[in-house]
């Protein structure tokens, strides 16, 4: 069976694993979704190990074909884009009577796939990238200091695959060369040497990946890059290719308004699925190595929110600059707040914003805190926030906050002592909290790294605004 963009769309759509939706999921949110897979019984599940502290790595297989996959998710404990798509497949693995069941047939007959999903979930408990031991295991394919890494390696050498799909996350803020598109999926074939040398096990990692790009391109046109190819010699990709093994990283990027990644997720089951088919039938030899080398590498100059022409006052003297602003992600418990910084000043015409606005002719305004105190949340009504923002007041102060209340989710800082100074002038590394002017008028607040236009309605000012 060959499927095409609608029947992945649908396989996608009945399969999807509603449990995970949010990205900070932990090794104890998986457990009772593994046993229901176990229950189910198209799926072989094994505890193959340990992490360092104690919690169980699981090994899925699926199929009993001559071809074997080793795929891994989530080496890095802030990367969980995959392991949820990777749950999406044993949904779609485990189900039957639907029109899919030639597709699964013929996987099971040509392919045996390998899943280790979460391989590091003393990093995912806490949202790091490193394990428990505070290394990271993308380093750890020679020394194999760590327990996850060596139990890693240690299947590898047991199972000697095929091919390897090695699945992470990478920041938001590569684009495709020249535009100011995000990558929403990044492929590469992994280097086994400082050359850059292709033999044939190299050559096939990157005609598969020629595959997923086609199809990948019916879902995020112009959005896919190749990874950076430097030779990392502890790099568990680059000791794959070494092994023998055609390894594939897929890096899960962003896509506009996708704070959870669901449409990156759904490009990972998507990728994958065509994968599959395409070693399965053998279809990827045909494919040429221009086409792969024809895929744009990531380029580094996206922010969240850029600003262009804005007048400061310097020396006395006033000057346009461009602004950008990151938004950077805090952990706090099992939650996390936003840190809005203003990451460059200065000529920034090359680089490019989520939210990108010529603000020619406006001028930075301090902000300030609004210092009569409130009761409590409750009095901050949505028509007193904006009216004060309106107002050129970036903070409130409340007498007493709740337990368990987050206050980083509302349009406007909320602090519980008066003795906060926000700073008078726009300075690199500073907190992104601001205003712009025009003619006297306040028109947008930069309030945490967020921008909200005043000039909008109630709903119209919200509809941007993710805190």
């Amino acid at each position: 069976m060959k499927l095409i963009k609608d029947d992945l769309i649908k396989a996608f759509s009945l399969y999807e694993e509603k449990a995970l939706m949010h990205r900070r999921f932990k090794h104890a949110d998986i457990l009772p979704l593994l046993e229901a897979i176990r229950t189910c019984g198209r799926l072989s599940i094994t505890e193959i190990g340990k992490s360092t502290e104690d919690r169980s790595i699981f090994r899925l297989k699926y199929g009993q074909g001559p071809v074997k996959i080793l795929l891994w998710s989530q080496m890095h404990g802030d990367e969980p884009t995959a392991t949820m798509a990777l749950f999406d497949l044993f949904n779609f693995f485990g189900g039957k009577n639907d029109e899919f069941d030639v597709y699964r047939n013929e996987i099971a007959s040509k392919l045996t796939l390998y899943f280790i999903p979460m391989l590091n979930p003393d990093g995912a408990e806490r949202f790091q990238r490193r394990t428990a031991m505070e290394v990271d295991m993308n380093r750890d394919a020679r020394a194999t200091a760590t327990a996850e890494g060596a139990l890693l390696k240690e299947q590898a050498m047991l199972l000697k695959p095929d091919f390897a799909f090695n699945l992470h996350n990478q920041n938001n803020y590569y684009n495709i060369p020249e535009t100011g598109t995000p990558v929403t999926i990044s492929l590469l074939a992994p280097a086994y040497d400082y050359a850059r040398s292709i033999n044939e096990t190299r050559a096939d990692a990157m005609r598969v990946i020629v595959g997923i790009n086609k199809i990948l391109q019916e879902f995020v046109p112009n959005a896919v890059a190749k990874y950076d190819d430097e030779h990392t010699p502890r790099g568990f990709g680059d000791n794959f290719q070494k092994w023998g093994v055609s390894t594939i990283l897929i890096e899960s990027g962003a896509y506009v308004d996708d704070p959870e990644k669901m449409m990156v997720r759904k490009c990972n089951f998507v990728a994958l699925l065509k994968s599959f088919e395409e070693i399965a039938c053998q279809s990827f030899v045909s494919y040429s190595l221009a086409d792969y080398e024809a895929i744009p590498f990531n380029d580094e100059k996206l922010h969240d929110v850029l600003l262009r022409n804005l007048t400061i006052e310097q020396n006395g003297k006033q000057i346009g600059v461009d602004v950008a602003i990151r938004q950077n992600e805090k952990t706090i418990g099992s939650d996390y707040y936003v840190e809005g910084i203003v990451e460059d000043i200065g000529d920034l015409q090359d680089f490019y914003g989520y939210r990108d606005i010529d603000v020619s002719g406006m001028q930075f305004a301090p902000a300030k805190i609004y210092m009569e105190p409130f009761a409590s949340l409750a009095d901050l009504e949505d028509t007193i926030v904006m009216g004060l923002l309106e107002k050129g007041y970036a903070a409130v102060i409340i007498e007493k906050a709740i337990p368990g209340e987050f206050l980083h989710r509302l349009p406007i800082r909320v602090f519980t002592k008066k003795s906060v100074e926000f700073p008078q002038q726009l300075a690199l590394g500073n907190q992104a909290d601001f205003f712009l002017r025009k003619e006297g008028k306040i028109i947008y607040a930069i309030i945490n790294g967020y921008i909200i236009d005043l000039t909008k309605s109630l709903q119209q000012r919200y509809k941007n605004l993710i805190c």
